[in-house]
């Protein structure tokens, strides 16, 4: 089962997340207080390193979903102007109220 780049971005995110919330929960009951320094800072490192490869993860997948709703956004707005000049071209020049052309003859002053 391949996974396109959105799937693969949030299933790293949810992973990075995950092991970042384990450690926390991990440091702040089993390992409060067993742990020496050097192991304490370590330990915590790793932690922020979790926590900010999710975060990484987080931004590049927002600007991707603002990447695609732009690009939606102007293929919406020309296939809405190409409607519209489609309309424009099949429809019938104004008449005025009385069917008289009046206005085809003032154009043609």
């Amino acid at each position: 089962m391949a996974l396109d780049a959105t799937a693969r971005r949030r299933v790293v995110g949810a992973l990075l997340v995950a092991l970042a919330l384990a450690m926390l929960i991990a440091g702040q009951t089993v390992l409060s207080g067993r742990l020496n320094p050097w192991g304490f800072m370590l330990y915590w490192l790793v932690c922020l390193v979790l926590t900010g490869g999710a975060m990484v993860t987080a931004f590049r997948d927002l600007r991707a979903i603002q990447q695609t709703n732009l690009r939606e956004q102007r293929r919406l707005f020309h296939a809405t102007l190409e409607q519209i000049a489609k309309e424009a071209r099949t429809k019938a020049p104004p008449q005025d109220r009385a069917g008289t052309g009046q206005f085809e003859r003032e154009a043609e002053k």
